[in-house]
């Protein structure tokens, strides 16, 4: 690959970053993530399949990390029993690019029948598909195109999912005031956990 394709590469990629809608939808699910998870006492369960379900699995060990319990389901297990994980006050936040991911609008259906009535956060590119409908927030990602030459790899579009959810991290961070102190609690080892803990201490 030439210098050139990697440049027109890159751009493509920070294009679609730019492209992502912006909307009051991202205050209305950082506030249901703290409601439910730092004022309820419940936690946040994040869930997607293939290429999502791993960016759902990083969103939930972020979270995690800085301060907001969380955890993945994944949605095919959940129906194997994984789904007696929620409790009262869990909060759920699903990604699917098609927004028709057949495994995930189940899992709602499912997770409803469980618990009447939990919050759903949707990460989806189409605003009209079965799970933007079912959510209670929708969060778009502008439906990029993919980088990939054949337009079928999930890339761009995991990249685009990828921000969105460092988005509601450092939003939902900033809302509960999350410091250093409690950071180094939380990273005992490595880099992370030296620069935290002198940080804690110049508090």
């Amino acid at each position: 690959m030439e210098m050139d394709e990697i440049k027109c590469l890159l751009a493509d990629e920070s294009q679609a970053i730019l492209n992502i809608p912006v909307s009051d939808a991202y205050k209305e699910a950082i506030d249901l993530i703290v409601e439910y998870v730092h004022k309820r006492k419940g936690k946040l369960v994040t869930s997607g399949m293939g290429k999502a379900g791993q960016v759902a699995q990083n969103i939930a060990t972020t979270f995690s990390s800085t301060g907001t319990p969380a955890i993945f389901l994944h949605p095919s297990e959940a129906q194997h029993g994984d789904l007696g994980v929620l409790q009262e006050n869990d909060i759920m936040l699903v990604i699917s690019n098609s927004g028709k991911t057949r495994e995930i609008v189940e899992l709602i259906l499912l997770s409803r029948g469980l618990i009447k009535g939990i919050k759903f956060i949707v990460i989806t590119s189409n605003q009209e598909s079965p799970l933007a409908e079912k959510s209670d927030v929708c969060l778009l990602t502008g439906n990029p195109c993919e980088v990939c030459n054949l337009g079928l790899t999930p890339t761009t579009s995991t990249t685009v999912m990828t921000v969105i959810g460092d988005i509601l991290v450092v939003g939902t961070m900033r809302k509960i005031d999350f410091k250093p102190t409690e950071y180094a609690k939380r990273h005992h080892g490595g880099y992370l956990g030296d620069v935290s803990r002198k940080m804690s201490e110049e508090e």
